[in-house]
This record gives structure tokens, sequence and C-alpha cells, in this order.
């Protein structure tokens, strides 16, 4: 069986072109298995995964817990506000803690930059960032780039473009290290405030104008803004950023060709998109949704089959 060439999922950085296909082809197979009548296989059985969410989550918590009981595997959920951190006990104690109790797999939203990065150095458990900060989000990116490509049939060569509050945005830094590695062309829009300085040392574009952006691209992700990230304020009012940089039926029907809307959610209705565009033909977040389960289902296989030898 081919596998991944890392033993932790840190961060689309650090896979290559070869880690995304092979992920996508093992998901493909486990969409084939969730849209059975019997969604469930044995494949993990021996497994026991923690997940600990030191964030607000509601879809990528749910999206692996379920990912991981589609493959038999024992689930603990673990919410830092129940928890001995709140009593001051460091994070590697608490993981190891859980570890002691023959944990295999550690899946971990933490709101540090870099938490799961210094956490598969400190432990001795395989490790699966559910997102660190504002820094990446690779489960999401992988979501996003294998429903572009169930959409087009490939993603090389396709036009991406990602629009909204890119600085705070671990979906975008992400995405743009999948669409690259995978061959697509990407294009960023959102205000001046929202930019990284040197982005483009990423090997992306950068354009202000929305309408612009949308006449280029055959399939946009629109980011919502994210004010519990802001120390400060970036815009001068909701109203004008949406007027500015938001997607509504009007704009989407004026562009001269049809294209494809995404949404890492959660969506804020009337903000970053209308209720119009994201209810319609043209937006996939459903299917987005749906292939999260999957992608994490294929993800959670594959390090597993470097740390044990999985039962079929």
């Amino acid at each position: 069986m081919s596998q991944l060439s890392v033993k932790h999922l840190l961060g689309i950085k650090y896979l290559n072109e070869d880690d995304l296909h092979l992920i996508f082809e093992t998901a493909d197979h486990f969409k084939e298995v969730i849209n059975r009548k019997i969604k469930k296989v044995p494949t993990l059985r021996d497994l026991t995964i923690a997940n600990l969410f030191f964030e607000n989550s509601t879809r990528t918590k749910l999206s692996f817990e379920l990912a991981e009981k589609r493959l038999s595997a024992d689930v603990i959920n673990f919410s830092a506000a129940q928890s001995s951190v709140k009593k001051g006990e460091t994070l590697i104690d608490t993981v190891n803690n859980i570890l002691a109790m023959k944990v295999d797999m550690i899946v971990m939203r933490h709101p540090n930059p870099g938490a799961a990065s210094f956490l598969s150095k400190n432990v001795d458990a395989c490790i699966i960032n559910a997102g660190d900060g504002t820094h990446e989000h690779p489960s999401q990116a992988l979501l996003d780039a294998f429903s572009i490509r169930e959409k087009f049939g490939e993603v090389a060569g396709k036009k991406i473009a990602i629009i909204g509050d890119i600085l705070h945005s671990r979906v975008a830094l992400s995405n743009i290290f999948a669409l690259k590695k995978l061959g697509a062309e990407v294009k960023l829009c959102g205000p001046k405030s929202l930019l990284p300085k040197h982005i483009e040392s990423l090997g992306v574009t950068v354009e202000q104008d929305i309408k612009k952006t949308l006449q280029w691209c055959d399939a946009a992700n629109m980011l919502r803004v994210q004010n519990e990230r802001m120390d400060k304020s970036y815009f001068p009012s909701i109203r004008e950023y949406t007027q500015l940089y938001g997607l509504g039926l009007p704009l989407l029907k004026s562009l001269n060709k049809e294209i494809v809307i995404l949404h890492p959610g959660p969506i804020n209705r009337g903000v970053e998109i209308s209720s119009g565009v994201a209810d319609s033909d043209q937006a996939i977040i459903l299917d987005q949704v749906e292939n999260g389960v999957a992608i994490r289902m294929a993800i959670i296989y594959l390090l597993a089959s470097k740390i044990m030898t999985p039962s079929v």
C-alpha cells in the first residue's frame, strides 16, 4: 500500500503532491463507504483517538468524531473548558496523561500557532492538526481541494479565488499551499488591511476588485470576517465591507459565466455571502461538509497505517 511521507498531519506545508493525491484517492473510497446503507467499517477497531479542542468548533469537531467512528476507532473527547488546563496544567502534561491511558492518536485544535508541531516533538503519539491559531487548518484545505477536484475533475490549471479576511484565516494559508502544490492558479481578494504583507511570495496574485476577481476565477472560496481574532478595526463598518467584498446574487448573475462557490463555514449570511448565493446551485458548501468526513477518514486511516497494522 502507498504511504504518506509524514508521520503527523501538522500542515499542508509538510505534504508533497503525491501525499495529496493519495489522500484524495483514499477519500474517494471512503466517500463510497459513507454513502452505503451500512456506513461503518471495522478498519481501525484497535485504535484509540483523543479529540482535544482548546477552541470552540462545531463542524470540524463533529466531522473528525464521525470519521473516527465510521472507521470503528475508540474515541474520547476532551474539552479545555472542563479540564485541568484551567487549573494551570501544561499542554504536554495534559496530553501525556491522556496518552498514559493508551491513546494512539491526538486530533488537536489550539489557539496558538505552532501548537500541533510543538506537541509532535514532545509526546509519543501521532498528531493531527485541526487548526492552530491563524497558522494552518490542513484538513479543511484538503476537503476544499477535494471538492474542487470532484466538481472539475482535476485541480491543476484551475483558477481559484480566495476572498475575504485572508490575514486572520488559517484556511486561506492551507488552501494556498494545497492549491499551488496541485497546480492551480490562486488569486486573493480583500481589503488591503486584511491581506498579509508579502503574501505574493507564496506564488499568488492579489486583486482589490471583487468583480474582476470573480470574472477571472473558476471557483471562489468566500471567507468570513474573523471578528474574534481582531484586536482593532480593520475596516470602517460591516456594511461597507459587505458592499465592497460581499457576494450577493446580483453580482453573481452579472458575471458572463457560472463559477463554483465554496465557503469553509460558519457562514455569516448577509456579510461575506448572501443567503441567495449560499443556497444557490452554484454553491457546493454542503458538499464540502460531506467531503470533510471522507477526507478526515482518509487522513486518519493513512496515518494509522504507519503506527499499526490495520485489520481489513
